[in-house]
């Protein structure tokens, strides 16, 4: 399978650049499972969810994982934590001139400072001293990681916005955008429609955003995202499948974090990184219907949208919303597609 199936001409115009002025106020494109797209707006999701069915959101927290300094050489660098190790360590990604040499030492604004002892493939492992622990210097200097098709600098407001109302366990770089349309009085009015809720946690790194760079989707290797099903997710899970109900992923690092636990044609509890590839072709044994944002061309996030619903009628519904001036990525609308019957 190439990605240049997955290709499509986007308008820059159409990338949201800022997010709506409240929560919930995105347009949805509804694919009513009969290849048919029906526009709507976010709030009538509510009417599309049936009591009995269970509704499964990321709780992940974004933390502001960029730092900006320089080398001892006085070369600025640009640093995106990917993933902390332990309260004095981390893996990054460094943006500079010159790659820095291990056993360096990174000079960090605010006065701080961090030390290059290794390389893990294209990530630096980062020491930081004793007296001051990652998420200090973070919550201190670092700024919130928008993706790089927001071509603004970030700004005090989305240190609120680039983050779900339901956010609890930090550690990602960045956020389940299909959450962000949710305020806690759409949450609560799903709750009293007879519609549980129930979390994973999957914490988004960077390579969420880093392009397939091979044309043959074989020859892709997936990166790695830490996530967490618990056994009480399972037992909802099992409660509604059993019920007639269906399970819904908000975002595609829920359908990810579902499908890697139930590989084996069963969901059970599962904790660990997954790098699991969904694209067509892909069985899946879980997920019924999915909330999602519109994603990036040759994405492999495009591509797992593609398996859960149809190459062809995603496609066709992508170019509907762009004739139709949807905004598109993170801050942008949302979708809302049934899973294509087996």
């Amino acid at each position: 399978m190439l990605k240049s199936l997955f290709n499509y001409d986007l308008p820059d115009s159409l990338i949201a650049q800022e997010p709506p002025v409240k929560r919930g106020e995105s347009r949805l494109l509804y694919m009513n499972g009969k290849g048919q797209c029906e526009d709507k707006v976010f709030r009538d999701l509510l009417d599309l969810l049936q009591p009995g069915d269970l509704l499964v959101l990321n709780d992940t927290r974004v933390i502001p994982a960029r730092l900006y300094g320089a080398k001892e050489s006085g070369g600025k660098i640009e640093i995106l934590i990917e993933r902390v190790l332990s309260p004095h360590e981390v893996l990054a990604h460094i943006k500079s001139s010159k790659s820095p040499k291990p056993n360096t030492n990174l000079k960090i604004d605010g006065g701080y400072e961090a030390r290059v002892v290794g390389r893990l493939d294209n990530l630096f492992h980062l020491v930081f001293p004793n007296k001051t622990p990652v998420h200090f210097v973070l919550q201190d200097v670092g700024h919130i990681p928008l993706p790089p098709y927001i071509t603004r600098p970030d700004a005090i407001e989305d240190y609120e916005r680039y983050q779900t109302v339901f956010a609890k366990t930090e550690g990602a770089v960045a956020a389940p955008t299909a959450g962000l349309h949710f305020d806690d009085k759409m949450l609560t009015k799903i709750n009293d429609k007879g519609i549980d809720i129930t979390h994973v946690t999957l914490h988004v790194g960077s390579g969420t955003f880093q392009p397939v760079r091979v044309e043959n989707l074989d020859d892709h290797k997936m990166h790695a995202e830490y996530c967490e099903v618990s056994e009480q997710t399972v037992r909802l899970i099992k409660a509604t499948k059993a019920n007639g109900g269906r399970v819904i992923a908000i975002g595609t690092t829920v359908v990810r974090s579902l499908e890697t636990a139930s590989l084996s044609g069963q969901i059970s509890s599962f904790t660990g990184d997954t790098a699991i590839f969904i694209r067509p072709g892909f069985t899946f044994n879980c997920v019924d219907a999915l909330l999602t944002n519109f994603h990036l061309p040759e994405s492999t996030l495009l591509a797992l949208v593609c398996a859960f619903s149809g190459y062809d009628e995603i496609m066709s519904a992508y170019r509907h919303a762009i004739s139709s001036g949807y905004r598109f990525f993170s801050y942008g609308d949302a979708m809302f597609v049934l899973r294509q019957p087996k």
